[in-house]
């Protein structure tokens, strides 16, 4: 079969498994979803999670994984590990972001965790991004992770994998306070890397950071806060005189 692409998401759709529910009535019964995390930071990893969930899978409560609380998301995330049919996650580095760009970097790794799914989907469902070169029946969904059951688990394996990731990054560089922002770029954040400079994560073709490589002193004088620091304590607080 000749992949399909459709990019305009039915406007009656209301339940978030409506789009696995009329695949499964057309006889795909692999239905794979997929999305990114960490695309807008400016530090850290960009990870892409493909999942098959099984027919039947509840999925009262699920939701996009920005809209659910750090609880939520951790409990879904056993839940989606324990009964999926299958699960991949795959990640790029900030180096190879910088050489081969955001955009080209997601589409490849979104196809790619799609391929290393252990188990073979018959359709894929994805978040707004038409996925082009994929010899696969797919739909490309504007909000995918809000309106698709299996996109909005793969939005969750994805910023959980990630946001541990974060979080032993932090372990490895605390002064940026990347267990808070993830990496995003925050005005704590971009006051760290004016008082410190970038780490070897921060992706240093993103707007900003281009602007720390070629007007250092521009970027310091623009986000340094000394306060903002100490709020977080990254920085010692002044003692009183």
């Amino acid at each position: 079969m000749a992949p399909r692409v459709l990019t305009s998401p039915d406007p009656s759709a209301k339940s978030i498994d409506y789009y696995e529910r009329r695949l499964l009535a057309q006889g795909f019964r692999l239905i794979a979803g997929v999305d990114e995390a960490g695309r807008g930071a400016l530090a850290g990893p960009l990870l892409a999670a493909a999942v098959i969930l099984p027919p039947g899978f509840d999925v009262e409560g699920l939701a996009d994984s920005k809209v659910l609380t750090a609880l939520e998301r951790e409990r879904w995330f056993d839940r989606i590990q324990a009964d999926a049919v299958s699960v991949a996650v795959c990640k790029v580095f900030p180096r190879k972001i910088d050489q081969r760009g955001l955009h080209v970097s997601n589409l490849a790794l979104l196809r790619k965790a799609v391929g290393t799914l252990p188990v073979r989907p018959d359709f894929v469902l994805a978040d707004g991004f038409a996925l082009r070169g994929m010899r696969l029946p797919h739909l490309s969904i504007k909000k995918g992770d809000v309106v698709t059951a299996s996109v909005a688990a793969a939005s969750v394996i994805a910023k959980v994998t990630r946001d541990r990731m974060m979080d032993r990054y932090h372990q490895r560089f605390p002064q940026y306070g990347f267990d808070r922002h993830r990496g995003y770029g925050t005005a704590s954040h971009r006051a760290a890397i004016a008082r410190f400079g970038p780490a070897p994560i921060h992706r240093m073709s993103f707007k900003g950071m281009t602007m720390y490589a070629t007007d250092r002193a521009g970027y310091e004088e623009k986000y340094e806060n000394r306060k903002l620091l100490q709020r977080y304590g990254i920085l010692p607080a002044e003692e009183e005189p």
